[in-house]
C-alpha cells in the first residue's frame, strides 16, 4: 500500500507527493543525512480519502442525533436526507482544496488492500523542525543595482519617500479602523437579532411549556452560523484559523508563511470572526483585529494586490521584505489599537512581541497608525450610535471607568493582588496544558477539513447546550430595576427579575466582562460565577485551535473576571462587606490575571488593560499581577512534572506509558505562553530573542550546512538552471566565488570546502559528469539569492545576447520588485539547449559584501564564532544566510535559519531538533 501522505499545516496546502514523503534530514559537520524515515508532523493518506464524506457523513449524523434527542425531537429520515444533499452538492466540498496529491495506481488494483474504515492516525513529533517553511529577506542586498539607484535618488527624493511612508501608515490606521467598526456593527445586529429571536421563543415556551425546542433553536442557529464560517476557514483559506498572532509573529521573526498577507486572507477573516462570535462560540472578536491590520498593511504599502491581479503603480519602492516587514510591524499595533483603544499598548505590543528590528523613527510610523485606527473606529462608532460629539468607544471594547471612590485600591490589597497572579498563573499553564493536549490530538485525528468543520459545529452545539442547561437550572435571580443587561431571561424568576447565569452566556463576550466589571455588588450569587468559571473554561480551551477565526484575548479576560469577581465577594464575607472590597475591582485583576497566564505578556499587556481602564493608577497593581502570573506560569508545570518524576524525567513523570504509548510527551506543557506553544506545535523555525542559554560550547563550524552550493561569477546558464532544478535540494542563498584560474576549471564546477566541486549537492554526481583534471581554491565574493537567479533567467540576460545587442535594455531594480512576491518556478522557464550554453555575469546583480563569519584555525590562534554570536548577528540583522569562511576568504559552511532553531533548551539540557522534509 502506498503511503503517500498529506500535510496540513497553517497555508492549509496539500503538497506533492515527493514532497510529502517522511524524509528526515539531519545536518551535522559531516554533511547532510537524508532518507530516514521519521513521523510526518501531518497528514493524511489517501486511501483514507476515499471514506472521507462516507465518514463525514456518518458523524454528522450521529452528532445531529444525539441533539435531537436531549431536544426531544428524533427525525428518522434525518440521514437520507443529510446523505441527499450532501452528495449532490459534494463538488461544493472540493472548493478551494486544490489537492496536488493523486490517487495512487496502487488504490485502484483489486488485490490491494482494503482501504482503513477509520481515517488513519497521523503521528506527530514535536522534537521536529519543519523544512518547508523558507526565511524572509530582511536584509538588503546591497548590490551594484541598488547603489545606483539610491545614488540617483537626492534629497528631495528621500523626502518623498518618508512622506509615503507617513501616508502608508496613516492609511493603514483609517482602514484598521474601518474594518473595526464593520466587524463591530455586523456583530452587534446579528447577535442582537439571534438572541432576540432566541429570548421570545423562551419567553413563550416558559409558559406553555416545550423548553426544549428553545434549546434546538438556540444550537441550530449557533451551529449554522459556525457552519458557514468554518466551511470558509478550512476550504478557502486555512490560514485565516484562530487569531493569527502566531503567523504573524513568525512574519515578523522573519518565516515566510504561505498566503499569510493576502487579501483573501483578510476577507476570510472578518467574514470568519463575525459568524464565530455571532454563533456564540468562547471566543473574542479583539484578536483577530491585529492580523487584520498586518494584512492591511502589507497590501497597501505594496500598491498592488496579487489576489485581484491589479497593479496601481504606487509605492513600488517598498516592494521588497524590508519594507513590508515595517509596515507590517505598524499594521498588528493599529490592530491592538482599535481592539482595545489602547494606541501606546499597541506599540509595545508590536515592539514585545513581534518585531525584530526597531528604530525611533518607526516608533513614532508605529503610534501615528495606532492612534489614527482608534481615532477612526471612535468618530465611525459615534455616529452610528447617533452623536457625533461623543468620542466614547475607543475600541472594540471598552472596560468602563475605573475611577469611583469603590474602585480605589489602598496599600494593603496589594499582597492580594499578588496572590490573585499566583491564581491567575496556575490557571493559564492548566489552560495552556489542557490546550496543547487537545491540539496534539486535532492534529493526529481531526487533520480533514470536513472533520475540522464538523467539530466547530459540534462545539458550537455543546456550547449552547450547556449554556441553556446552566440557565435552566439556575435559581440565581436578581432585581431587573438597574441592570444593563440587553436581552434579560425570566424563565422562572418573579416577575420583575432576571436570571443572573443569562447574564453572563445570553450575551456577547464583550458585554459580558463589562457586566463583570461594573455591575454592583449582589448582581451574582457565588455558586453562579463559579459554575460559569468552571464550565466557561473547559469551553475557551476546547474552542480555541479550531477552523475558525477568533481570538483567546475576551475569552481569557472573562474566565479570570468571573473567578476575579467571586473572589472579590469571598474577601467581602470575611471583612464584613467592607468599603474597599468591591468585586468589580477584583473582577479587573482576575481578569488581567488569567489572560497573563495564558498569553506570558507583562509590558504591552500592561498598557493596554491600564488604556482600556482610563486610569493610570491601576498600572502599578497591574504590572504586579502579569509579572506574577507570568512567573508562576513559566515554573508551575515543571514544578509539577518534578513532582511526578524525578529529575523531571518524562518517562517517571508518565510511569505507565499512557501518553508515550499515544506519542504524547511531557514536554507538552513547557513554560512558554500560547501562542509560542502553537508556533512550536507547526514545527516553525522561530528565533526567540536568545540563544539557549548553554549554547556557548557549540560553534558556527558545529551548526553549519555544508556542503555549500556555490556559483561563479560567470557562470553557465544550464549549470545555473540545473542547481536551481536539483530535487535532492532546494536552496535559496548561493555563495559566489572566484578562483586564481578560473578559466582552466570545466563548466559546472564550483567550490566544495574550499575547492572547486560539483555544485548540486545532493544530486549524487557532477551536473557535468566526469571528475575534474584539478581543483583550485576558490574565494567568497558574494552572495545571490535564488529568486534573483529566476528573474535573470526569465529576462535571459546573458553575455552573448549582450554582445550580439539583443538586450533591449538594461535590466533595472525594478524588475526584481515587479516579480516581488510571488517570483515564478524555475520550471516555469524555457530555457534552450543553445541558450544552455550561454554564460551569465553574476556581479552586477549578488551581493558583494555579505555577512561571514569565521572559522577556526589552530595554527594562527583564529578564534571561531560561537552559537549564541551568530545567534546574535542572525536575529539582531534579519538574516537569512550567513556564510562561514575560513582565514584565506574560503567558503566552508553555510548557517541558516533552520540550523540555528533546531536548538533549543529541553529538560535534559541543550537538544537538537531533526528536520523533517514535509
Amino acid at each position: 500500500m502506498a503511503n503517500v501522505s498529506k500535510k496540513v499545516s497553517w497555508s492549509g496546502r496539500d503538497l506533492d507527493d515527493d514532497e510529502a514523503a517522511p524524509l528526515l534530514r539531519r545536518t551535522a559537520r559531516s554533511g547532510a543525512l537524508a532518507g530516514e524515515d521519521t513521523p510526518l508532523l501531518n497528514g493524511a493518506g489517501p486511501a483514507a480519502r476515499q471514506l472521507d464524506f462516507q465518514f463525514c457523513l456518518d458523524l454528522a449524523y450521529h452528532t445531529v442525533y444525539l441533539l435531537s434527542r436531549l431536544a426531544g425531537f428524533v427525525e428518522v429520515s434525518l440521514r437520507s436526507c443529510i446523505r441527499n444533499s450532501v452528495l449532490s452538492h459534494s463538488s461544493f466540498f472540493r472548493i478551494g482544496q486544490m489537492s496536488n496529491v493523486e490517487l495512487d495506481d496502487e488504490l485502484l488494483d483489486p488485490e490491494a488492500d482494503p482501504p482503513p474504515a477509520f481515517p488513519r492516525e497521523i503521528p506527530h513529533n514535536e522534537k521536529l523542525l519543519s523544512l518547508k517553511y523558507e526565511s524572509l529577506d530582511y536584509d538588503s542586498s546591497e548590490n551594484q543595482l541598488f547603489l545606483e539607484e539610491e545614488r540617483r535618488i537626492n534629497h528631495t527624493a528621500f523626502r518623498t519617500v518618508e512622506i509615503k511612508r507617513w501616508a502608508i501608515c496613516a492609511m493603514t490606521g483609517i482602514l484598521t479602523g474601518l474594518v473595526a467598526c464593520f466587524i463591530d456593527i455586523v456583530v452587534e445586529n446579528l447577535a442582537g437579532l439571534k438572541y432576540k429571536v432566541i429570548k421570545d421563543n423562551i419567553d413563550k415556551f416558559t409558559e406553555t411549556g416545550g423548553l426544549s425546542f428553545s434549546l434546538l433553536l438556540w444550537a441550530a442557529l449557533n451551529s449554522s452560523f459556525v457552519l458557514v464560517g468554518s466551511v470558509i476557514v478550512a476550504f478557502v483559506e486555512p490560514v485565516a484559523a484562530g487569531s493569527g498572532i502566531p503567523q504573524i509573529k513568525c512574519f515578523l521573526n522573519g518565516v515566510k508563511i504561505p498566503h499569510v498577507v493576502r487579501l483573501k486572507t483578510l476577507v476570510i477573516k472578518v467574514a470568519g470572526v463575525i459568524l464565530s462570535v455571532v454563533g456564540g462560540l468562547a471566543v473574542g472578536k479583539e484578536g483577530p483585529m491585529i492580523h487584520s491590520g498586518s494584512v492591511i498593511a502589507a497590501g497597501i504599502s505594496q500598491g498592488r494586490s496579487t489576489s485581484l491581479k491589479r497593479d496601481f503603480k504606487i509605492f513600488e519602492y517598498f516592494r521588497r521584505d524590508t519594507e513590508k516587514r515595517d509596515f507590517v510591524s505598524a499594521g498588528a499595533a493599529a490592530g491592538v489599537s482599535a481592539a482595545f483603544g489602547a494606541p501606546v499598548g499597541g506599540v509595545l505590543f508590536s515592539l514585545e512581541e513581534g518585531a525584530s528590528f526597531w528604530n525611533q523613527f518607526l516608533t513614532w510610523r508605529i503610534f501615528f497608525a495606532s492612534m489614527i485606527s482608534t481615532f477612526t473606529l471612535n468618530f465611525v462608532l459615534s455616529i452610528y450610535h447617533g452623536n457625533i460629539w461623543d468620542l466614547s468607544s475607543p475600541g472594540l471594547i471598552n472596560f468602563g471607568r475605573f475611577d469611583t471612590e469603590t474602585m480605589v485600591y489602598t496599600i494593603h490589597e496589594i499582597p492580594i493582588f499578588i496572590a490573585m497572579g499566583v491564581v491567575g498563573g496556575v490557571l493559564g499553564a492548566v489552560f495552556n496544558a489542557l490546550n496543547y493536549w487537545l491540539t496534539m490530538f486535532r492534529i493526529r485525528y481531526i487533520h480533514r477539513p470536513c472533520l475540522q468543520v464538523i467539530e466547530a459545529m459540534l462545539v458550537a452545539a455543546v456550547t449552547a447546550t450547556v449554556a441553556f442547561v446552566l440557565i435552566y437550572s439556575s435559581r440565581d435571580c436578581q432585581p431587573l430595576q438597574g441592570s444593563s443587561m440587553s436581552y434579560p431571561l425570566q424563565l422562572f424568576c418573579a416577575d420583575g427579575e432576571y436570571n443572573s447565569m443569562a447574564a453572563a452566556f445570553f450575551n456577547t463576550p464583550e458585554k459580558s466582562v463589562v457586566g463583570l466589571f461594573h455591575d454592583p455588588p449582589g448582581s451574582y450569587n457565588p455558586m453562579t460565577l463559579g459554575l460559569f468559571t468552571l464550565v466557561y473554561f473547559l469551553l475557551a480551551c476546547w474552542t480555541y485551535g479550531l477552523t475558525v477565526s477568533a481570538g483567546v484575548f475576551i475569552p481569557s479576560l472573562l474566565i479570570g473576571a468571573a473567578w476575579g469577581r467571586l473572589f472579590g465577594i469571598s474577601l467581602s464575607y470575611l471583612t464584613g462587606a467592607a468599603i474597599w472590597a468591591d468585586p468589580g475591582k477584583y473582577a479587573l485583576m482576575g481578569a488581567a490575571a488569567q489572560l497573563g497566564g495564558i498569553v506570558r505578556m507583562t509590558l504591552s499587556l500592561t498598557v493596554i488593560m491600564m488604556e482600556a481602564t482610563s486610569n493610570v493608577t491601576y498600572g502599578f497593581p497591574i504590572m504586579l499581577v502579569l509579572m506574577t502570573a507570568k512567573i508562576v506560569g513559566d515554573v508551575f508545570i515543571e514544578v509539577w512534572l518534578g513532582s511526578r518524576g524525578r529529575g523531571g524525567d518524562p518517562h517517571e513523570a508518565d510511569p505507565h506509558g499512557l501518553f508515550r504509548a499515544r506519542g504524547w510527551c511531557t514536554m507538552a506543557v513547557s513554560p512558554q505562553g500560547l501562542y509560542d506553544m502553537h508556533i512550536q506545535l507547526q514545527s516553525v523555525p522561530f528565533l526567540h530573542w536568545e540563544a539557549p542559554v548553554t549554547s556557548h560550547s557549540l560553534t558556527a563550524r558545529e551548526v553549519m550546512s555544508t556542503p555549500v552550493t556555490c556559483l561563479r561569477r560567470r557562470e553557465k546558464v544550464g549549470v545555473i538552471v540545473d542547481v536551481l532544478s536539483c530535487t535532492a535540494s532546494n536552496h535559496n542563498g548561493f555563495p559566489v566565488v572566484e578562483c586564481a584560474h578560473d578559466s582552466q576549471v570545466p563548466g559546472g564546477w564550483a567550490r566544495e570546502g574550499g575547492l572547486l566541486a560539483a555544485p548540486a549537492v545532493g544530486c549524487g554526481k557532477p551536473l557535468d559528469g566526469g571528475s575534474p583534471p584539478f581543483l583550485q581554491p576558490a574565494r567568497l565574493r558574494g552572495l545571490i539569492l535564488r529568486s534573483q537567479l529566476i528573474v535573470l533567467l526569465k529576462h535571459k540576460v546573458f553575455v552573448e545576447r549582450s554582445n550580439m545587442g539583443l538586450v533591449r535594455r538594461r535590466l533595472r531594480l525594478k524588475d526584481f520588485r515587479d516579480a516581488y512576491p510571488r517570483f515564478p518556478p524555475i520550471q516555469s522557464i524555457h530555457v534552450s539547449q543553445d541558450e544552455r550554453e550561454c554564460t551569465m555575469d553574476l556581479s552586477e546583480f549578488m551581493n558583494p559584501c555579505p555577512y561571514t563569519v569565521p572559522q577556526a584555525d589552530a595554527r594562527l590562534m583564529f578564534q571561531e564564532a560561537s552559537l549564541p554570536r551568530v545567534f546574535k548577528l542572525f536575529r539582531a540583522l534579519g538574516l537569512r544566510h550567513l556564510v562561514v569562511v575560513d582565514n584565506r576568504n574560503q567558503v566552508v559552511g553555510l548557517v541558516t535559519r533552520k540550523d540555528l532553531a533546531r536548538y533549543r533548551l529541553g529538560k535534559g539540557g541543550l537538544e537538537e531538533l531533526a528536520l523533517a522534509q514535509t
